[in-house]
């Protein structure tokens, strides 16, 4: 298998652990769900405390030399931070709103990676790429559903603002991953700074978990560790305009657990949402392969 993936092109690379992340960040939110009524935070805690040991274990593993890489600090710090808030809010979305609706909003992240990219990285963004990236931000709406008295729906906004920090996350990975900074060490950052943040508030607000829940926030950090690592390998193998459509896989993995965990069907509008944002995403694939 290592032999094969050497000789794929880091595009297709991208593609692969793309897909793997959509995997393993449907099952963490299916697992977080499942986990109950408990604090978001302390979810949250509990997926970046198991990510973080994994990180750990794996750097030993690997053998590879911790270091900070020079000028890298203060995009860490921001991949850390935007991570930890999208991570809070994707969490309370997945608590309050239908599973395939929350990773739904969750996946608008592609569209703000390739934006942030535009901004942060000079990676050119062309009239029609921005007009596919508005033409998905609409079909968010018919998720968000906003209304006169907007605020009424503050549990989709909370998701569609965990969207929108995941893509700056996730062109704060690309830059890191184009000054060479390992990957490993990326998520063990991430996970880190997101304990030390959320620390304070489990310490005085601490609610008591059962062991099924305490075995489903394991889990949740186990399939979040891999999805952490998947998308942060795809953002360092490629541009996010050339793999982000993957990522919207993980909508498929999310409506069948949402079906079979929680009998969830998204309503008639959500469902023209999800067709507008793939229809979206695909043209923008196709775009840019006919612009190469």
């Amino acid at each position: 298998m290592k032999a094969v993936s050497r000789g794929l092109p880091d595009r297709y690379k991208g593609i692969i652990c793309i897909v793997f992340s959509a995997f393993c960040f449907a099952f963490m939110n299916a697992f977080v769900r499942l986990s109950g009524d408990l604090p978001s935070v302390q979810k949250s805690f509990f997926r970046n405390f198991i990510a973080f040991f994994i990180a750990v274990i794996l750097l030993l593993r690997s053998g590879e030399r911790i270091h900070i890489v020079k000028g890298s600090m203060k995009y860490l710090v921001a991949r850390a931070a935007l991570g930890t808030l999208g991570v809070l809010c994707n969490f309370y979305a997945v608590d309050h709103l239908v599973l395939s609706d929350a990773s739904m909003l969750n996946k608008m992240s592609p569209f703000f990676s390739i934006l942030f990219s535009f901004i942060i990285l000079k990676e050119r963004l062309t009239l029609p790429q921005g007009a596919i990236v508005a033409a998905a931000f609409c079909g968010s709406l018919f998720i968000v559903k906003p209304t006169a008295d907007i605020f009424e729906n503050s549990s989709a906004l909370i998701g569609l603002l965990g969207g929108i920090c995941a893509g700056a996350a996730y062109a704060m990975v690309r830059v890191l991953g184009q000054k060479g900074v390992s990957k490993s060490f990326i998520v063990l950052f991430f996970s880190a700074f997101s304990c030390i943040v959320t620390l304070p508030y489990i310490i005085l607000n601490y609610e008591p978990m059962t062991l099924r829940q305490l075995l489903l926030l394991i889990g949740a950090g186990v399939a979040a560790a891999g999805g952490q690592f998947g998308i942060t390998s795809a953002y360092c193998y490629a541009p996010a305009k050339e793999i982000s459509v993957y990522d919207y896989s993980q909508l498929i993995f999310a409506m069948l657990l949402g079906f079979v965990l929680f009998g969830q069907i998204p309503d008639a509008l959500s469902v023209v949402g999800y067709v507008i944002i793939i229809a979206a995403a695909v043209v923008m694939f196709i775009y840019n392969k006919n612009k190469e």
